[in-house]
């Protein structure tokens, strides 16, 4: 089991990286996927990643750094890339929610992401929320990186759903499963995610699994069973049926040297 989605930039992680690691395995999660918010994270978590051989990084600019995105930063994030190949671009994509950057300084920083997922074939790991009508659209001019890339932290319903699945996107899954009072349009709409196409992340240390007895305070990639065990219940399949196509999805997208 991979937790594709860690935000490792938090101090209860980066005070110790070797417990936090050590935990993890502990619990049977193999490996994990840190992801980046803004470029000052992207050379952070490389720089881990080249150290602790189950870590893997993204880098990119998420939604809410947008306006951190200038005219150079395409040309910065490429030379990260040469430098240490990540896994995946982002988090990128679209945020209207809170609007910490504007719109358009959302559009132009996801765009400029997207140039970059093509000049070094690479997938996409992407945010979105409220923004969904202009995601779609946005994603179906780029079909062919849609179908091998990810929709991050997916907590929308069974329409969302079906117009992401129609991109091809797979679709990562975190503690929301877990959540009776949030979580509803996502437990409905579970069993229509295909095996081929469902991801299980964290997204630590948010969304704890409201499942864990007695329940943390600060979410962990070590709680993924909990994540696992909620839609292999959900679906009605066993939890190795979870934990194995999970695994070969996540080495499917973002390669096979994700090694566990």
């Amino acid at each position: 089991m991979i937790d594709i989605g860690v935000n490792l930039n938090h101090k209860m992680f980066l005070d110790d990286v070797d417990a936090t690691l050590a935990d993890m395995q502990d619990a049977g999660v193999k490996g994990m996927i840190c992801i980046a918010s803004d470029f000052h994270e992207s050379k952070q978590i490389q720089a881990l990643s080249q150290v602790h051989s189950t870590i893997w990084n993204t880098i990119g600019c998420h939604p809410h750094q947008a306006k951190t995105w200038h005219i150079d930063s395409k040309k910065d994030f490429s030379s990260l890339i040469k430098n240490a190949r990540p896994v995946a671009i982002g988090e990128t994509g679209l945020d209207f929610n809170r609007n910490y950057s504007t719109p358009d300084e959302q559009r132009y920083a996801f765009n400029e992401q997207i140039e970059l997922a093509y000049e070094h074939q690479l997938p996409l790991y992407l945010h979105e929320r409220d923004a969904h009508e202009e995601m779609i659209a946005t994603l179906n001019l780029h079909p062919e990186l849609a179908q091998k890339s990810v929709i991050h932290c997916f907590t929308g319903n069974r329409f969302e759903l079906e117009n992401y699945l129609s991109l091809g996107l797979y679709i990562g899954i975190t503690g929301w499963i877990c959540d009776e009072r949030r979580g509803a349009d996502l437990q409905r709409s579970i069993l229509d995610i295909p095996l081929n196409r469902l991801l299980l992340e964290t997204d630590a240390p948010y969304l704890v699994p409201r499942n864990i007895r007695p329940r943390p305070k600060k979410n962990h990639p070590k709680y993924l069973p909990w994540v696992a065990q909620e839609v292999a219940r959900l679906k009605g399949i066993s939890l190795e049926e979870v934990i194995e196509a999970s695994t070969f999805n996540t080495k499917t997208v973002f390669g096979d040297n994700l090694q566990t």
